[in-house]
């Protein structure tokens, strides 16, 4: 991997897996355009990095509701913020049991799929949109919300469907406050990213070389700063209803990588 290529596809990961577009999606378009499908042994390497800095990144922009919600499972009293806790870790179930039932045929959707990363941005752009028109009511997150909104998120494991959007969009049609929405949304995922990184640091299967350090690097600063910035954007624009305008985006670009994957 260059550095070039480093430094775009950390970039293009730390601004979609805050903005509703979807990561995965992404990184297989980019990927396939700069002509590296599969990014060889560097693949689980570089996911690992670029996943750890978008994890980072939202630790960093969410410390004082990080700081709360790992008091609230210490501490385990009746209170919101145990309460907090609880939702969050109801949220991760069902990903966790489709990641670990269907983990192989998850990865064959994955590898220049752009056709079917297409259809996907598609729906994604469809769920926007109808959260864009949805009306807050202000409704807090139950405890029956946060397994519709895992379920959601797991669904989003395909590649195209954006899991911000997913669960953002899902929250919002639940009649869920936007800015808990957002926050809900985004915290969700740091546990399940931080095991992920784990299993795949346990599984044995991550190579590393001497010269792969340089890009490494400078993937995991691009992916932290350009998650840094998109997810202080995401959450201004889902509290101003601005959710359409990614959905024009998503339709746009799934049109273009249906096309693509067709023709060429």
């Amino acid at each position: 991997m260059t550095i070039f290529e480093a430094i775009i596809l950390g970039i293009v990961q730390g601004l979609t897996e805050f903005l509703p577009v979807s990561s995965s999606g992404h990184l297989e378009i980019a990927g396939a355009l700069l002509g590296s499908n599969s990014l060889p042994e560097e693949s689980l390497l570089f996911t690992v990095v670029v996943h750890f800095a978008t994890a980072l990144s939202t630790i960093v922009v969410f410390r004082k509701d990080v700081a709360e919600l790992l008091t609230g499972l210490f501490q385990f009293k009746n209170n919101e913020e145990t309460m907090f806790s609880l939702k969050v870790i109801l949220s991760m179930v069902p990903a966790v049991v489709v990641g670990l039932l269907f983990e192989e045929q998850l990865e064959q959707l994955f590898g220049g799929k752009v056709v079917f990363v297409g259809f996907m941005l598609l729906i994604t752009a469809l769920l926007l949109y109808l959260a864009d028109k949805a009306k807050n009511t202000g409704k807090p997150v139950s405890f029956i919300n946060a397994i519709i909104i895992g379920i959601a998120q797991a669904i989003a494991m395909l590649p195209g469907i954006s899991r911000s959007g997913a669960t953002i969009s899902t929250s919002v049609l639940l009649g869920i406050d936007k800015n808990r929405a957002a926050r809900f949304s985004f915290l969700m995922v740091v546990p399940l990213i931080l095991g992920k990184i784990g299993k795949d640091i346990l599984s044995g299967d991550l190579t590393y070389q001497s010269d792969q350090f340089g890009s490494m690097v400078i993937a995991f600063l691009a992916a932290f700063i350009a998650g840094l910035a998109a997810c202080t954007w995401m959450i201004q624009l889902v509290r101003k209803s601005k959710l359409r305008y990614f959905s024009i985006y998503c339709v746009i670009v799934g049109i273009l990588a249906i096309l693509a994957g067709t023709y060429y």
